[in-house]
């Protein structure tokens, strides 16, 4: 009966077992028998070796395989179910202490279903957390926008820009974007009656035929009306129809908008692919594939990591944190298609520096917060000790500490370049259309809005919105020294990361000076930390979490509480208490971890010829010789 093909010795295996080639005209003949098979040599990879004990967690890991893949299927189902009721209601108004309750009980099976992924394989792992990704994102397209109305002024930028209007030209109230106003944007009468409804101006009705409109300005008072009795403007006089109440669901109807060219263009295209008569719900759906394209993004790269299963396992931060499905989907922030840039951008980096400054450059037109990512991209860029060798300089005139910084900035130019032109150049490109385009301003609203949230020096509206929360820990009023210390303090960290950075992960500079900002600046937006979720989800260091459940204290469950501003201020310090502590751990771990093995460490039972080279024949395995 002639042997099986598995049954043959390939010719490569049988030369390196006896050292011989064998013609390649000879047929290699059967497999000998078990108990006459020759062992392989020591080191060798082709036949499995005795299996070694294993160890009390391999034994936990492989003794029930079915229960590794239960825990976080569970807890996975649990947080979608409860993320699945939180929108379906309608708390953040008449109850935002049970909307907190809510998002409470979401973060814990979150973190425990994070935790639980890591006992996965990297391959079991990815399915789950892909899987898991659409379905978290999916429960925020169960209802309207719930905690926010910025969705609102996306879909109004877009359909002015359907109207081929700049939407840097008028502000949302003004009468000659009128025939725009859609009735779902724009309500009338009773719908005006809910929260976060502003009044405008209604929308002047063409005069019926034969009318003759006044031509001097309706007073503001009726003749005979008491003078503290004072009625709406009738701005319909003359015109046929009683005058009607309207109002509008964007928020600050009065000024222009505030938003880059790459938002813009992106509430373009949701515009125009947006079946008729729909209304948020495309922008959700939007926001909804953009975190679940990050999700892709940060597996992809989790695939070159040294560790691809404990990379694969971290990227289940941003995949099921209750924070995206909040921010990115249901109230459709447009900070979701930035942070997928930012995250594409800093993986990129380290491989191709043009590729990664275009998308940084785009995550910056989109949102202007990713730039404080940029000192993240250069990481290690100013490093004095750089690993290549230097030519021996003359004994007794050692380089001094600014020499040798000079001249790592002179070798840091072109690489720096590399990446800051390109970013910058994708900034001004998106510009440009709309800076031809506009007749007003294409920054718009932004310099009221930095003054608007307390930013500048001297600001009143700091102290009414609870920024600089930890400085105010040191002194009750620091709005006139506030920004002088948190523009220092950025300046150390982002020198650090200049010269300490790891440039082969660029992603922990950037959390490391966005969690700084974040903690010294305290805003009181949570979908500003969607960046701090994804750049965690990069790095793994989880601590930094804290940042984004700061920030749902302080805009929700503040208002469960009378002076509720003490529970952001709180928020905030058990988020840097946490940083704290996490960078402590770690840095004792460090410390009492064994040192790692020599670039040549022979492996346990080698000897070797003491001087011999890696590979020479002292060092290499010696073969068995078979006797023919």
């Amino acid at each position: 009966m002639p042997a099986s093909p598995r049954g043959l010795l390939r010719p490569g295996r049988l030369a390196r077992w006896t050292g011989r080639v064998p013609d390649r005209h000879s047929a290699p003949g059967p497999r000998p028998p078990a108990r006459d098979r020759l062992a392989p040599p020591s080191g060798s990879t082709d036949e499995p070796r005795p299996a070694e004990r294993p160890t009390r967690a391999a034994r936990g890991r492989t003794a029930h395989p079915w229960i590794s893949p239960l825990a976080p299927a569970t807890l996975l189902g649990s947080l979608v179910a409860v993320l699945a009721l939180t929108f379906r209601r309608d708390d953040f108004h008449t109850a935002p202490g049970t909307l907190s309750r809510w998002y409470a009980l979401a973060w814990v099976l979150f973190a425990a279903a994070a935790w639980t992924v890591r006992r996965l394989g990297a391959r079991q792992a990815a399915v789950f957390v892909l899987a898991g990704s659409a379905a978290v994102a999916a429960t925020g397209l169960l209802g309207p926008p719930r905690t926010s109305t910025d969705a609102y002024r996306y879909a109004w930028d877009g359909r002015v820009q359907a109207a081929g209007i700049s939407p840097y030209d008028h502000a949302p109230e003004d009468p000659a974007l009128a025939p725009l106003r859609d009735r779902w944007l724009f309500p009338t009468d009773s719908a005006c009656h809910g929260p976060d409804r502003a009044p405008v101006r209604p929308a002047p009705e063409p005069p019926a035929p034969g009318a003759h409109p006044r031509t001097d300005p309706a007073p503001d008072h009726a003749p005979n009306a008491p003078s503290n009795t004072r009625e709406a403007p009738d701005h319909t006089r003359g015109t046929s129809g009683p005058a009607e109440s309207q109002c509008t669901r964007l928020n600050r109807p009065a000024v222009h908008t505030i938003y880059p060219p790459v938002a813009e263009g992106y509430f373009l295209l949701v515009h125009r692919s947006a079946p008729s008569g729909s209304t948020l719900l495309p922008l959700q759906t939007g926001g909804a594939l953009l975190s679940v394209a990050t999700t892709a993004v940060l597996l992809a790269a989790a695939r070159r990591r040294p560790d691809p299963r404990l990379a694969t396992a971290r990227a289940a931060l941003w995949a099921w944190c209750p924070a995206v499905p909040v921010e990115a989907v249901n109230n459709a922030h447009v900070d979701a298609l930035g942070v997928l840039l930012t995250v594409a951008g800093l993986v990129a980096v380290p491989r191709r520096r043009a590729l990664g400054g275009v998308l940084l450059g785009a995550a910056i037109a989109a949102k202007l917060l990713p730039a404080v990512t940029l000192p993240g991209a250069l990481s290690g860029i100013l490093a004095t000790n750089p690993k290549t060798p230097k030519a021996p300089e003359n004994a007794g005139s050692p380089a001094s500490p600014s020499a040798r910084l000079r001249r790592a900035a002179a070798a840091a130019v072109r690489p720096a370049s590399a990446i800051v032109l390109p970013a910058a150049a994708v900034v001004a490109l998106g510009y440009l259309p709309y800076v031809l385009l506009s007749r007003s301003s294409v920054l718009g609203y932004l310099t009221g809005y930095v003054a608007e949230e307390g930013y500048e020096t001297g600001s009143t509206a700091a102290d009414d919105k609870n920024r600089y929360a930890l400085l105010r820990l040191l002194h009750p009023a620091p709005e006139s020294w506030a920004l002088p210390v948190v523009a220092a303090v950025l300046l150390v960290v982002v020198a650090w990361v200049l010269l300490r950075g790891d440039p082969g992960r660029p992603w922990r500079g950037a959390l490391v000076v966005t969690g700084t900002a974040f903690l010294l600046m305290t805003p009181g937006y949570p979908w500003y930390a969607l960046l701090v979720v994804a750049l965690v989800a990069l790095d793994g260091r989880w601590e930094w979490l804290g940042l984004p459940l700061a920030g749902v204290a302080q805009y929700v469950t503040a208002r469960a509480v009378d002076e509720g501003a003490w529970v952001g201020t709180l928020g905030y310090a058990v988020a840097g208490a946490a940083v704290m502590a996490g960078w402590a751990v770690r840095a004792l771990r460090a410390a009492s971890a064994p040192p790692p093995p020599g670039p040549h460490a022979e492996a346990p039972g080698d000897a070797a010829t003491p001087g011999s080279p890696p590979g020479s024949p002292a060092t290499r395995p010696r073969r068995r010789r078979v006797p023919r």
